[in-house]
């Protein structure tokens, strides 16, 4: 099996990581849900390596995850861990958590599940970094976000690029704050979200 590899990963990983930095300066332990191809948690362990950065994903995600970590062997990253957001959580306290292009794969019902689920999960005072493409007030915020998401549909009509507000309600009542908006490169957002207790 050869890694996978993912050229937006290596577009976006750099920016993201400037965020970080400073966002993910004072955490531990971090959970990242829907580590994809494991190509970012490569990238944000080596550079931060104050952090433990736990992997998870779906069964059928992991032997390329576990490639990357293999092949990088850095200290601070355990072997990804088996995570469906239909199911339960790690159990593990997380001081943070990280998510990239998640919410425009998983179905509402799941995206609700991901919030719901984060309150028993964060430690007090945790972070959550969710990046990816976000309408806001019902609109795209370009055409070429307005294509991906008649593609994610085509392929499953319950993919599609989410509205921040209905998200900003999810996180505001699981007990987060948002701290920043950030604007990424090809139309992605970074959100930053602390826990409130």
């Amino acid at each position: 099996m050869e890694k996978p590899y993912s050229p937006a990963c290596e577009r976006n990983r750099k920016p993201i990581l400037a965020i970080l930095r400073e966002r993910f300066a004072s955490r531990r332990h971090i959970l990242e849900v829907g580590s994809g191809t494991g190509q970012h948690a490569v990238h944000f362990a080596a550079a931060l390596p104050h952090l433990v950065w736990q992997t998870s994903d779906r069964a059928e995600n992991l032997p390329g995850i576990r490639l990357w970590l293999d092949e990088a062997q850095l200290p601070n990253t355990p072997a990804p861990l088996t995570f469906d957001i239909n199911h339960a959580w790690p159990e593990s306290p997380f001081d943070g958590v990280f998510s990239a292009n998640t919410l425009h794969i998983m179905h509402w019902p799941e995206v609700e599940k991901l919030f719901a689920g984060l309150p028993a999960t964060l430690s007090p005072k945790a972070m959550v970094v969710i990046y990816g493409p976000f309408n806001y007030q019902g609109r795209f915020t370009s055409t070429s976000n307005a294509a991906f998401d008649a593609s994610l549909k085509s392929q499953n009509a319950e993919m599609g690029i989410r509205d921040f507000e209905a998200v900003f309600e999810l996180a505001s009542a699981a007990g987060l704050a948002l701290l920043e908006d950030h604007a990424m490169p090809a139309n992605n957002r970074c959100l930053v979200w602390q826990a409130t207790s």
